[in-house]
């Protein structure tokens, strides 16, 4: 939750000093409010929207019913919560289909925005829901962009349709005869960036548009240039009356300013969002979901959607005995890890579970894959008896599996942390689980 972790620490701390006080009167709430704004505004939250955010919250959270309330700081919370959602558009919103395939799926935005990556991602989502996407390479101002479709193309297991560096409109055409050829019922178009948003681009987008009527018109904007990426959506959008908004970079060192902004600014919805590197990176984006998240109450429902993709059910009715006996063991994590990775950042997934993401604030929880190689020789050092049993491993067998792996103690010592945490973390996924939620553990 990269992008909104600055914001989410203000936030918990903030009603964390509500919550001390028991019982709250209009004064303190009012103080929290202009520490709210503050914090909003330091996130780079667009400011008519910090305003307008700040007067409803305030409205609400000052009546007799909340301060009377046997937990009036809950309340504030709640309502807290409720207007983030709102913000940022209250539910998600799905892709529209043509009633007549194909359905076109026009992707515009700036260049070095991720575009071009953002429309492999997409075809892979909608690749797994059943549907048939193709690419087309309608940028045809750098050869480069054409290539780099083509990779991303291959990688996602989709066709990609391009004619050279020609007139659009003719690649259109050509791309809507080789769907109906190839039985593709969902057309993703690549289009052509700019560096700055300029008439040329505009026209050109304009008569995609016109010409093909596309079911979709998808405004790609990276997350990490704040309010730039506020005023590229308004702009877009002001020309193009485009249906969604698509945040890249979600997961990267920014403070979500755009996120918190776009919808009420353009009054389009975010439809989808990057969450990493991979072409699996991607997630509909869900505004009760996120809030949830900003407010560190964890995000339980995107945590079953990446668990469910990432483990069979035979894998997962077998974790989950494992974790209701207490028998997970270093081979199991050994054995499961790649399949955690396949689920995103750990830091990611740990910010999705609720109450964990405070207590490992600060420790890395990613593993690159010379770490991953690392564990594996260590936990092929050591005894089925260690692996079984790892609270047993003690000084003298830290230094024997130390030397045995061609590492060292500390090396070990990490390793046993890393996993005492993930058997936390999983344990407590086992527990949601019991408690009703259906968890893949």
């Amino acid at each position: 939750m990269g992008a909104f972790s600055g914001l989410s620490d203000r936030l918990s701390h903030i009603f964390s000093k509500l919550k001390d006080k028991g019982k709250l009167t209009e004064l303190e709430v009012k103080g929290a409010m202009r520490e709210v704004r503050i914090a909003l505004l330091e996130a780079d939250v667009n400011l008519a929207v910090v305003k307008q955010f700040v007067n409803n919250v305030s409205e609400k959270a000052v009546g007799e019913q909340v301060l009377k309330s046997l937990s009036p700081a809950q309340q504030v919370i709640s309502i807290v919560n409720d207007e983030l959602t709102a913000i940022m558009g209250g539910t998600s919103s799905k892709i529209a289909v043509a009633d007549k395939p194909p359905t076109i799926i026009l992707m515009c935005g700036l260049q070095g925005g991720g575009k071009t990556t953002m429309c492999g991602k997409l075809a892979v989502m909608l690749r797994k829901q059943g549907k048939k996407p193709m690419l087309v390479a309608c940028d045809v101002y750098r050869p480069a962009a054409i290539k780099q479709l083509q990779v991303v193309g291959k990688s996602a297991d989709v066709p990609v349709f391009e004619m050279g560096q020609i007139d659009p409109q003719k690649i259109m055409k050509g791309a809507l005869k080789e769907a109906e050829t190839k039985m593709c019922d969902t057309l993703i178009v690549d289009t052509a960036g700019r560096l700055h948003i300029d008439n040329q681009l505009m026209d050109e987008i304009a008569g995609l548009k016109r010409n093909f009527r596309p079911d979709e018109i998808l405004l790609v904007v990276d997350s990490m240039t704040g309010q730039d990426a506020v005023n590229v959506a308004k702009a877009f959008n002001d020309v193009m009356d485009v249906t969604g908004v698509v945040l890249t970079k979600l997961d990267g060192d920014t403070r979500g300013g755009a996120a918190l902004s776009i919808r009420a600014v353009t009054g389009k919805p975010i439809k989808f969002c990057g969450t990493g590197e991979k072409l699996s990176d991607i997630e509909v984006f869900h505004p009760d979901r996120m809030a949830s998240r900003i407010l560190g109450m964890g995000d339980v429902l995107t945590l079953i959607e990446k668990a469910q993709n990432a483990f069979s059910e035979e894998e997962a009715k077998e974790m989950q005995r494992k974790m209701r006996e207490k028998s997970f063991t270093l081979d199991d994590y050994l054995g499961q890890f790649e399949k955690m990775k396949s689920m995103g950042d750990m830091s990611q997934v740990i910010g999705m579970i609720p109450g964990l993401s405070g207590k490992l604030k600060g420790q890395d929880m990613s593993v690159d894959e010379s770490k991953l190689q690392q564990n594996k020789a260590i936990i092929l050092s050591m005894t089925k008896a260690e692996r079984a049993n790892p609270d047993i491993i003690k000084g003298s067998r830290k230094k024997r599996i130390a030397a045995g792996s061609g590492t060292s103690i500390q090396d070990v010592n990490i390793l046993l942390k890393q996993f005492t945490q993930a058997r936390d973390m999983m344990s407590r996924m086992s527990n949601m689980g019991r408690r009703g939620f259906k968890m893949p553990f």
